[in-house]
């Protein structure tokens, strides 16, 4: 939202002005000079803040001194400086010597700051972004500075604590917790800190050692003290240590072993949200990195956590249990539609997916609320509202504090407060401010109730039905089989005795047997709700035969279980799928974290285009450390499985069509590629250095990937192989410039065999692709990278015509676009060679009998058998007689006899446009092409759906009669036989 307005001074608040400046001039003395010789500005600007804020109009009375110096100073007027405010602290404290005068130092330090920064929050000068980073800043160097210098005198008196495995000193480190580690503290917060150590140990230098836990103890209590403690000068900081492990009954500090024990075997849900904002803000910062880092699996899960979703439901119940035993409901952070729904909302996406999209794992609010709407998460008209709201409540909650410095989050009961509050958040009166309030804290409300509320409880219901509750006594063996069976076949079931042995086997297998309390509940919630939306399908024994081994699957990892539970429309999407699919079936059941595809439809429909593809594969790679290969192996592989089953649903609901769905998994492919051979790249330089050209620059890279086959022809299907040859042009006998240098030959070699590891290697995820090099030069016997030099001389020398026709498909997928054009130049060049046709066509007939006789069906002697067009016969789509390898047989010896009269022919890759070309050289006849066209696409679409449905790619003979005639026909017609 925008700034609050200015609202003029009412005239009910006038006398508290005036009072006030009654009291500061009274004060004033031989001073009187330098107030009045404020603008005029200033000083109206000092009657409506004194009139608003009674802790300004005390501070003024107190200490005119200071309120003069902070307006000689200019900072009434203006923003701090990066680093200003530490500074100013830093400065403070340097001939500070006495630990009575460091607290005095900095509770009147914190006295002037904080009236600098209500009063530029009053007159609008600061927004709320502002307002928190100061009061943030002013935290992080009060506890920083005061910690360091209580540790050289703590140091001085007990000696310096040494760990006892690294015998290094040692120093504490500081987490801020909540609102002060997202850089968000309010106007009258509290810290949440917890101390930890990084080792066990004892102190060195002085007459009698302490241990490190003592030592930091006693140094932790002295830390408190110094901005905790309440004195005739206030306080600098309340102080609250109850986040800790064990809370207030547990020790104040913690070794980071006892810490990473503690949230690994006890860590309580409420203790992951907390941990979600906490950032290192005093003592040894790259030891508290490490901390967080060692901590960062309890907070973010590597799979998807709807329990998530379940903790903070049920803290949110207790914090409504307690609103309403303590009468809080006027609470704007804790009552219904506060400031605490708009950070659960945020936090439940961040615990649930934040393990695995690493963009969520940020600290501000408002940020992950922005990160929300970008990555698809939330609608932007719900990220603009919730963060409209937020800041209303927020700038709501500082209007309450900057009245008395306190910490309240309560509206007021008094005449004298309600104006003030009005007066602050710029309405004419109390009832307008209130409106106002109750609508933002209603569309709160609404928002939270979408994304925490339980699905069981129905708008206005009482929430004690649930979903499917029908379904619990056969599922819980409550009925006898026969009583079971009839219910299940009233309900939709051909087969209820099957359904029925299905369920059993279920409940009874080893692994529902092996659950825990915790996730047998929640198997038990499941299961009615799962049958409840089977049988609204048309084919609800197919449902349970294909999602059944799904739930057995993550029936140990309950969390996919509430996932379900907790998003009906991603349930009802899974029916969908796997009835539509058992390819998509498979897929989820072998890789359960594919169910988070199914959480937003929207984007489960429409898979992004290239160049979205290939920036998000990018942005989710830069996130993961340089040196984690195995976190990177994962995040490419689940980025293909995500993408492959949003192109397989989209193509199940008919949103894209084949020649969309072949172009977006090829795309997928040339994503993935470029990243890998990134990766490979980085690792190689790395350990051997950069390799060089001929004339002795450096490499960059100087290598591509070359696809062959459907890959090349932009014909990529689900669970195709990519078929590849890998070319350099650098020197293969120079040698790279590294610290371990080896010759060029083996640098693209090894980077070669990286690829290759890359893309094959077997994880939990499983592989990316199949990887065929059986295409380069002198295949399998060759060398796996062939210099640029020795592909063109194979081809022009050595090279079969097959391997011409494997050509015509030949197209750089990623690397060095000069050497990819380089190598464009050698393709056309082999390819427009003048050539015998007839040697031509016996070599391509040749080559397509031997096929035939290989991999056609035998039984119709490869579709050429009297019988291979009866009912009762099997047609293959690819290999038999008329099928997909004759048309792109025909395509290829088209390209390779009149491409040299004809260069056109071979500028595409794909059979589409090359059979194109040649109707638009009168090689073909329009009629003639479009046969070919609409066969070879046909084919491929009955192709892809047997892919889908798991069958080979075999139909009956009776199928594509006339498509096989005509491309028979043709064939014949080329000279082919």
């Amino acid at each position: 939202m925008s700034l609050p307005p200015l609202a003029a001074l009412p005239a009910n608040l006038q006398s508290s002005a005036d009072k006030a400046l009654s009291a500061f001039r009274a004060t004033l003395a031989e001073k009187i000079q330098d107030f009045a010789a404020w603008p005029d500005e200033r000083q109206g600007t000092f009657a409506r803040v004194t009139a608003a804020s009674d802790f300004v109009a005390e501070q003024a009375r107190r200490d005119p001194a200071m309120l003069l110096a902070l307006a000689d100073s200019g900072e009434l007027e203006r923003s701090l400086a990066p680093g200003e405010l530490r500074a100013q602290v830093a400065g403070l404290l340097e001939d500070c010597t006495e630990e009575d005068d460091l607290g005095r130092r900095l509770r009147r330090y914190r006295n002037r700051q904080q009236l600098r920064i209500i009063w530029r929050d009053l007159t609008r000068q600061a927004d709320l972004a502002e307002t928190c980073r100061d009061l943030s800043d002013l935290a992080d160097a009060c506890i920083d500075l005061a910690y360091h210098w209580l540790y050289s005198r703590h140091c001085a008196q007990f000696g310096t604590p040494i760990g006892r495995r690294s015998g290094q000193p040692q120093h504490l480190v500081v987490l801020g917790m909540g609102k002060l580690g997202a850089f968000e503290l309010n106007l009258s917060s509290d810290i949440d800190l917890i101390f930890g150590y990084p080792e066990g140990g004892e102190t060195e230098g002085a007459k009698r050692a302490l241990d490190n836990q003592e030592f930091f103890t006693r140094l932790g209590q002295r830390l408190i003290k110094a901005l905790d403690a309440i004195t005739v000068d206030g306080f600098v900081f309340r102080v609250d240590m109850r986040l800790r492990p064990y809370g207030s009954s547990g020790p104040l500090v913690f070794s980071f072993n006892a810490l990473e024990q503690y949230y690994q075997d006890q860590g309580r849900d409420w203790e992951r949200y907390a941990m979600i904002k906490a950032r290192v803000v005093g003592g040894d910062q790259a030891a508290g990195a490490q901390l967080l880092q060692v901590l960062r699996p309890f907070v973010y899960r590597r799979y998807l956590d709807f329990s998530a979703i379940e903790a903070l439901r049920s803290m949110k119940q207790l914090i409504q249990q307690e609103v309403r035993r303590k009468g809080m409901t006027e609470n704007v952070k804790l009552g219904s539609g506060g400031i605490r729904e708009v950070e659960f909302i945020a936090q439940a996406f961040q615990l649930i997916h934040g393990g695995r999209d690493l963009s969520l794992q940020q600290r501000p609010l408002l940020t992950v609320l922005d990160t929300l709407e970008g990555q698809g998460y939330l609608p932007p008209p719900v990220v603009a509202e919730l963060k409209e709201g937020y800041e209303f409540l927020r700038y709501t909650e500082h209007a309450l504090q900057a009245i008395a410095d306190r910490q309240t989050q309560m509206l007021p009961d008094s005449d004298l407060d309600r104006a003030r509050v009005a007066f602050i958040m710029g309405f004419d009166d109390w009832a307008a401010f209130q409106e106002r309030l109750m609508y933002w804290r209603g569309r709160v409300e609404w928002h939270f109730r979408q994304v925490i509320a339980d699905p069981d409880e129905e708008e206005g219901g009482d929430g004690e039905s649930c979903i499917g509750g029908e379904w619990l006594p056969l599922w819980e063996e409550a009925l006898d089989e026969e009583s079971a069976c009839r219910q299940l076949g009233e309900a939709g079931f051909r087969e209820p005795a099957t359904a029925w042995r299905r369920l059993t086997d279920l409940r009874n297998g080893p692994q529902v047997r092996a659950m825990q309390r915790l996730g047998r509940e929640r198997l038990d919630a499941f299961i009615p709700r799962l049958l409840n939306m089977t049988v609204e399908h048309g084919n609800p024994d197919l449902v349970l035969e294909r999602v059944l081994p799904m739930v057995e699957k993550v029936a140990r990892r309950s969390a996919y279980l509430v996932l379900l539970s907790e998003n009906p429309g991603a349930l009802q999407r899974l029916i969908e799928l796997c009835a539509a699919s058992p390819w998509i079936a498979e897929q989820i059941t072998r890789f359960p974290l594919l169910l988070d595809e199914l959480l937003n439809e929207g984007r489960l429909y429409r898979p992004p285009l290239a160049p979205e593809l290939a920036a998000e594969l990018r942005e989710r790679l830069t996130r993961i450390p340089e040196d984690d290969l195995e976190q990177q192996m994962e995040a490419l592989r689940h980025f293909k499985l995500a993408h492959s089953l949003r192109v397989a649903a989209s193509e199940i609901a008919g949103t894209l069509p084949l020649m969309k769905v072949s172009d977006y998994l090829t795309w997928l492919a040339e994503a993935i590629l470029e990243q890998v051979l990134a990766l490979s790249w980085r690792y190689n330089v790395a350990k051997f250095g950069t390799p060089k050209r001929a004339d002795g620059s450096l490499c960059d890279p100087d290598f591509i990937i070359v696809g062959y086959g459907k890959v090349g022809g932009l014909e990529f299907g689900h669970g195709s192989d990519l078929d590849l040859v890998f070319i350099h042009d650098g020197d293969p006998q120079a040698e790279t410039d590294g610290a371990k240098p080896i010759d060029g030959a083996q640098f693209f070699t090894r980077l070669g065999q990286r690829i290759i590891h890359l893309l094959t290697t077997q994880t939990t995820s499983g592989a990316l692709y199949e990887v065929d090099m059986r295409l380069r030069p002198s295949g399998a016997a060759g060398l796996l990278v062939s210099s640029l030099g020795a592909f063109q001389r194979y081809q022009e020398n050595e090279a079969w015509t097959w391997e011409h026709q494997a050509l015509v498909r030949a197209r750089v997928l990623v690397g060095s676009p000069r050497v990819a054009s380089a190598f464009e130049q050698v393709r056309l060049a082999v390819l427009g060679r003048e050539r015998d046709l007839p040697k031509l066509r016996a070599e391509v007939s040749d080559m397509r009998a031997k096929m035939r006789d290989n991999l056609g069906t035998r039984e119709t002697a490869a579709g050429t058998a009297p019988n291979a067009f009866e009912a009762a016969a099997a047609f293959d789509l690819k290999q038999d007689a008329g099928g997909i390898v004759d048309i792109e047989f025909m395509v290829q010896y088209a390209a390779l006899a009149w491409s040299r009269q004809h260069p056109e022919l071979v500028r595409y890759t794909d059979n589409i446009r090359i059979l194109d070309g040649l109707e638009q050289a009168d090689l073909l006849s329009g009629d003639e092409v479009r046969l070919l066209q609409e066969a070879y696409k046909a084919y491929r679409s009955a192709a892809h759906r047997q892919a889908l449905q798991k069958q080979p790619g075999v139909v009956g003979g009776d199928q594509f009669n006339a498509e096989r005639q005509g491309v028979m026909r043709i064939w014949r017609e080329l000279g082919l036989n």
